[in-house]
């Protein structure tokens, strides 16, 4: 029988695929990964220490044969509704972390965004937002 992911460990999950969707895993988004798990409300109770547990999970998951397709089932199963568009944000955070979005960035958040049934309104509101944080003087 399969282990149940909790909340957190899939939110961790979204925050390593959107990482990693690039084929590399760039400093600034781990720093940004492990930085948002240590102080943001939905991670209360998750040990840091779990963090790195989780990213091996996700990253077995995604080796196996139709990974994607699976770890975005075990992400929207673990994350309840009323936490789709946190689980959107902190995919735009870490991927904004080293100011650029590449192509299999944006397909990824496309993916995201279509299984966790984020509207059109909501996405652009969480992007905007990620825009104006990040913007230069």
């Amino acid at each position: 029988m399969a282990k149940k992911v909790t909340v957190q460990a899939a939110l961790i999950y979204v925050m390593v695929m959107v990482s990693a969707a690039d084929g590399q895993m760039p400093d600034a988004e781990l720093k940004r990964i492990g930085r948002l798990a240590r102080f943001l409300p939905v991670f209360q109770g998750f040990a840091e220490d779990e963090i790195i547990p989780a990213t091996r999970e996700i990253q077995q998951i995604l080796a196996g044969p139709e990974g994607m397709e699976i770890a975005l089932e075990t992400i929207k199963d673990a994350i309840p509704p009323r936490l789709h568009d946190t689980a959107y944000a902190l995919a735009v955070e870490v991927a904004t972390a080293d100011l650029w979005l590449d192509q299999t960035e944006i397909r990824f958040l496309q993916l995201l965004r279509a299984r966790l049934e984020i509207d059109k309104l909501t996405a652009a509101a969480i992007e905007r937002s990620a825009i104006a944080r990040f913007r230069k003087a």
